[in-house]
């Protein structure tokens, strides 16, 4: 088995430490999801069909997007932050592997522990106790691909975050400004079919729709065929352009790590 393999496991044993604590958080996402469902269910009462979508697209949305806070890492984040701004990361960039590869296997693993422990409640809740939409064994193969994509999408734009530290050396504003834009553009708040059609047309298509709208979409069934590539090859694009994105910002880091005697 290769570094990064091993990387992804350790990640995955690191995060899946604690089962309890993960229990405890997907019980607050599965809370803060009735409060979310009920809204939703008000909403569509008011406005049957909005977006495209019926009350059980609604009220499954609203679940499946609490059950992948934790996968996605939708309130952002990443140690690798912490590392540069305490100087640990010049030991990171002497390791036999990339930083970007090594921190990328790491959160891959991180999410997967999270899919594995937090997932289940939220989405048993909410198909136990309000109408809920499955779907087929084909469409669950899908949205395994779009939430590993959707995940991929994630890392890279924390990360580009996560190097900023390099050059402002306090991530609090940048961090505030990624949140604020991630849980209204990624269709945390509401779904993004449900935007004024031209705000709609624009946040469908920035990279934050990746990580919530087009898995929720492909789990619904609103994306198949021709669709469904396009909504795959859509976040699969912006994977490719945010990890290029940060494989030259970190040779650009590198250099001023040296420069400045790192």
């Amino acid at each position: 088995m290769g570094v990064l393999p091993w990387v992804w496991w350790y990640g995955l044993r690191r995060h899946a430490a604690y089962p309890l604590g993960s229990l405890a958080e997907s019980l607050t996402n599965t809370a803060f999801g009735f409060v979310r469902a009920y809204v939703l269910l008000a909403l569509w009462h008011a406005r049957p069909a909005l977006g495209g979508y019926d009350a059980a697209d609604a009220v499954t949305f609203c679940f499946l997007t609490q059950a992948l806070i934790g996968p996605v890492q939708i309130f952002g984040g990443m140690d690798l932050t912490e590392r540069i701004r305490n100087g640990d990361v010049a030991i990171d960039l002497h390791r036999p592997v990339g930083l970007q590869g090594w921190w990328l296997a790491e959160d891959l693993g991180r999410a997967t522990g999270s899919l594995l422990l937090r997932a289940g409640p939220p989405l048993a809740a909410g198909a136990l106790l309000f109408p809920f939409h499955w779907p087929g064994p084909a469409g669950l193969a899908a949205f395994a691909a779009a939430v590993a994509l959707g995940a991929l999408v994630s890392f890279a734009l924390r990360y580009l975050v996560a190097l900023g530290m390099f050059w402002l050396h306090d991530d609090r504003g940048l961090n505030a400004v990624t949140l604020v834009m991630s849980l209204f553009f990624s269709g945390m708040i509401l779904p993004l079919v449900v935007f004024p059609r031209r705000l709609g047309d624009i946040a469908l298509l920035l990279p934050w729709a990746a990580q919530l709208q087009v898995p929720a979409d492909v789990f619904l069934g609103h994306r198949t065929g021709a669709g469904l590539l396009g909504a795959l090859a859509f976040q699969a694009g912006w994977a490719a352009v945010l990890l290029a994105a940060g494989w030259l910002l970190t040779r650009a880091a590198r250099r001023k790590l040296v420069i400045h005697g790192g």
